[in-house]
């Protein structure tokens, strides 16, 4: 049976457990919309996902990295969060098969591509994909970004890995559209991150072409490095926009949380 193809997104994958937590350093309800977001993303792919391929902001290697353990374990990398944080649990399955063909379409375009099956999954993949499927049936690897984090190396890495929406894989980018710790909770923090969320909504819409070339200067945007002073919470949306192809990207999902403006991407 022909497998539905998927789109690709680039989803915000909060503070370390904050969906999980019983309390929170803002308003109550601030993960909620968020939280609603992430809820709904079963609900508009075109079929269920034959498998997750999520490119985590929280791991970073020296060449593109997969996942090939069976049955990944989670890594809890977050601190200061109550005891029972540490306990949640996401049992998917990982997928051998995936992370092979993953370095294969990666060979293939003469990039250098490595397994890792002792690698489980990190707070950027588990914490988010728990949150939008949380029975935890669906096989799911994890990618690394590559050190150094250049846009035009993880464009490349997207255009290699677009083959997999036709066999059904779902690409989820998570990172988080602005990321700046130094001005969080601050009313400093809005002014800069809803400039480059604005930005970031209008490249993301753009015809290919003038799309990748907007993202390799990212750091020319109005509210760049107030955003991202380092920028591994932005490039997962560089792989993302690399497996668009010629689809069109359009920003789905906008909230403020904590003094910061956010968003979520869908391509196709």
């Amino acid at each position: 049976m022909k497998a539905t193809r998927q789109p690709v997104l680039y989803v915000p994958h909060g503070g370390g457990p904050c969906f999980f937590m019983d309390w929170t350093m803002g308003p109550k309800d601030t993960w909620d919309r968020m939280a609603a977001y992430l809820r709904g993303i079963p609900a508009s792919l075109p079929a269920p996902p034959a498998a997750l391929l999520v490119v985590s902001a929280h791991w970073e290697a020296r060449r593109p990295t997969v996942t090939s353990a069976p049955r990944p374990k989670l890594i809890y990398d977050y601190g200061g969060f109550p005891p029972h944080t540490y306990e949640l649990t996401w049992p998917a399955p990982g997928s051998p098969r995936l992370a092979e063909r993953v370095v294969s379409l990666l060979a293939a375009a003469d990039i250098d591509a490595a397994e890792d099956p002792s690698r489980g999954f990190d707070h950027g993949v588990f914490i988010p994909m728990k949150v939008a499927f949380p029975d935890a049936e669906v096989p799911t690897v994890a990618l690394s970004l590559v050190a150094g984090l250049d846009p035009e190396t993880h464009l490349a890495i997207g255009r290699a890995l677009a083959p997999l929406r036709d066999e059904g894989v779902l690409i989820v980018g998570s990172g988080m559209a602005s990321h700046n710790m130094h001005t969080f909770m601050t009313t400093r923090r809005a002014e800069p991150t809803a400039e480059f969320i604005e930005w970031l909504a209008g490249a993301v819409a753009k015809p290919r072409a003038e799309r990748e070339a907007a993202l390799r200067d990212w750091a020319s945007a109005p509210g760049a490095r107030g955003s991202h002073p380092r920028e591994e919470h932005l490039v997962p949306v560089f792989v993302a926009a690399g497996a668009a192809g010629d689809d069109e990207g359009a920003e789905v999902f906008r909230d403020q949380v904590m003094g910061a403006v956010v968003s979520g991407v869908r391509f196709g």
